[in-house]
């Protein structure tokens, strides 16, 4: 039997003011994140379900950029995205610039065994809906932080995601990643979060969750570099930082979290911070929040 691994992260970005007052409460919203995880892996769920609700708990953290509580586009409304996907077969689903959904992982989620691999706007929304998703009204999401922090253009290096990857006791990996984007991002922007193989991967080597400056992620290829380099026998570790660099290359700054098939861990970032933790079966959980 395979040794259990849950490793979430809630984003990189700046070391602000706003992260150091309220660094209790993160930290505390990553602990209820992997402890989610880690029961649904302890009931017998596999990686999927693990990494589901791992990001649905920081979804409903508000302080962290995904779901509610999200950042605002530059006309004041939120666009989220999502995504989630098994290493077994690849199955993946994602969903972008969804504005009803409550957890836009669930969203992701109702596509994991559908055709289609991503949809985007309302009709994301609607299929969500037609698969039991909670709905919200667009105004629900948004909270007085986001529209101060929108109104202060406290955009620069404010890019957060929550992610989560996981390998189970059957040996299956799975990685989920949330976000509502940048601050100040012009409506119809998508970011590397829904995008395979550049924010969001798992094959059965690795499983790969990104946060940063996405359009570099994009450029990058990163989640799918960092697989072939594992693959090739780079430790996770090595490999991160190696995708890192090439995401540097290409103009970016950001961070990471992946797993391997041996259950090897990596989270480097090239940010001041990223608040992240780690939960191994029978050794229990590590968070730290810079």
């Amino acid at each position: 039997m395979t040794d259990t691994v849950v490793v979430v992260h809630a984003g990189a970005g700046s070391l602000s003011e706003d992260l150091r007052e309220h660094e209790v409460a993160c930290r505390e919203a990553l602990e209820a994140a992997l402890e989610s995880a880690a029961n649904a892996l302890q009931d017998g769920r596999d990686a999927v379900a693990a990494v589901r609700c791992a990001v649905v708990e920081m979804e409903s953290f508000p302080l962290f950029n995904a779901g509610y509580g999200s950042a605002l586009c530059a006309d004041g409304s939120i666009e989220m995205s999502a995504a989630i996907m098994r290493g077994s077969d690849r199955a993946a689903g994602a969903v972008a610039a969804v504005k009803r959904t409550r957890h836009p992982i669930v969203a992701a989620h109702a596509l994991l065994e559908a055709e289609q691999v991503l949809m985007i706007g309302e009709h994301a929304d609607d299929y969500a809906a037609a698969h039991g998703a909670e709905q919200w009204e667009p105004e629900m999401f948004v909270t007085d932080r986001q529209r101060k922090r929108l109104q202060g253009h406290l955009a620069r290096l404010e890019r957060g995601t929550v992610g989560a990857v996981c390998l189970d006791a059957g040996g299956i990996l799975a990685a989920a990643t949330s976000t509502g984007g940048r601050i100040g991002q012009p409506p119809g922007r998508i970011g590397d979060t829904p995008l395979f193989g550049a924010g969001t991967w798992a094959d059965g080597h690795v499983a790969v969750s990104c946060t940063g400056e996405g359009e570099a992620f994009v450029r990058a290829g990163a989640a799918r570099l960092l697989s072939v380099l594992v693959e090739q026998g780079t430790a996770p570790d090595t490999a991160a930082r190696t995708v890192l660099e090439e995401v540097h290359r290409c103009s970016g700054h950001g961070g990471l979290i992946a797993v391997d098939a041996r259950g090897e861990v990596a989270m480097p970032f090239s940010t001041p911070a990223m608040p992240r933790g780690v939960w191994r079966g029978g050794e229990g959980l590590v968070v730290e929040v810079v």
